[in-house]
């Protein structure tokens, strides 16, 4: 198991490398001059050559990347062309309003889904089980900007039971998080019933239940644990596709979030700001996962062995 997470972390050094990479070659190509941006379109040529100076942006782009990279390396993700404070800063006090938003949505639906495909399961072709399926359909259906504003117009205009933007209170989460979790939800629920059909038709299962084990031992206590442990890696994955609906989310209810601040910096053209937000869910992301395989470990002796 050790080696296994070490051989995973020797992959995220190149991995994080690579994406760093790629994230400041696309942002000097994309169109538009953050200079322009910030000095604004009726500055003189000389106004924006001393901004593209003072942010080295007038450097080939291999030396530009050099030299971010060196700095990177020493924790310095650069300053904010439009903020002109410290990128790390900006990220850092923006960021536990991204995970406290993300973590309630995948927390919630992994609970939610997880107790609906165990249901599902259970009842195989009853009637709960078409239910499950019509919704978990539905759920993977939906667009997160659609139904967002959908839930946006109907619980904070209509029924005004709900604020419509902000971050004041526990209340202002209601709704970006449950416009994020239809579809982690219906993902989860169809793989824990999946799962948990497949476990249950192995044959230690049928043994116990041969030798007058009661179903709902055999099922807590041997089918469970290991039905648990597809939903629990995937957890990881879903967390990373997330953060792409969270993007979307923190914009339409603005969310003082890392994910509008990136959509605020892309808008702008602020290169150190996209740059730092992108490597930070890029590490996140890997972190997650890395936290995940140590899950698996604890509910898998197979994986702790292996």
């Amino acid at each position: 198991m050790l080696t296994h997470l070490l051989r995973r972390v020797a992959y995220l050094i190149p991995t994080l490398l690579l994406i760093s990479a790629v994230v400041f070659i696309l942002l000097r190509l994309m169109p538009g001059d953050p200079a322009v941006v910030l000095a604004g379109q009726d500055a003189s040529p000389e106004i924006v050559a001393d901004i593209r100076a003072r942010f080295g942006l007038d450097q080939p782009i291999l030396v530009q990347y050099v030299l971010y990279l060196k700095n990177v390396l020493a924790g310095d993700l650069g300053r904010s062309i439009r903020s002109k404070q410290p990128v790390a800063e900006e990220v850092a006090s923006r960021l536990p309003a991204t995970l406290l938003l993300g973590f309630t949505s995948i927390g919630l639906a992994f609970i939610a889904g997880l107790g609906l495909g165990v249901a599902a399961a259970v009842r195989e072709g009853r009637w709960l089980d078409v239910l499950l399926l019509i919704v978990a359909l539905l759920g993977v259906s939906a667009p997160t900007f659609w139904l967002g504003l959908l839930l946006m117009l109907v619980f904070a205009v209509h029924l005004a039971v709900l604020p419509v933007a902000g971050s004041d209170g526990w209340n202002h989460l209601i709704l970006p998080a449950a416009t994020l979790m239809p579809n982690s939800l219906a993902v989860f629920a169809r793989l824990s019933r999946s799962t948990l059909l497949e476990v249950l038709g192995e044959d230690f299962i049928r043994t116990a239940i041969a030798k007058g084990a009661k179903r709902t031992d055999v099922l807590w206590r041997h089918a469970m644990r290991n039905a648990l442990i597809p939903p629990v890696t995937f957890a990881g994955l879903e967390f990373g596709r997330l953060l792409g609906g969270i993007i979307a989310v923190e914009t339409i209810f603005a969310w003082p979030g890392a994910g509008k601040a990136l959509v605020d910096a892309i808008a702008t053209r602020d290169f150190p700001m996209i740059q730092g937000i992108v490597l930070t869910f890029a590490l996140l992301f890997a972190v997650l996962n890395l936290l995940v395989d140590v899950l698996n470990g604890l509910i898998d002796p197979r994986v702790r062995y292996a």
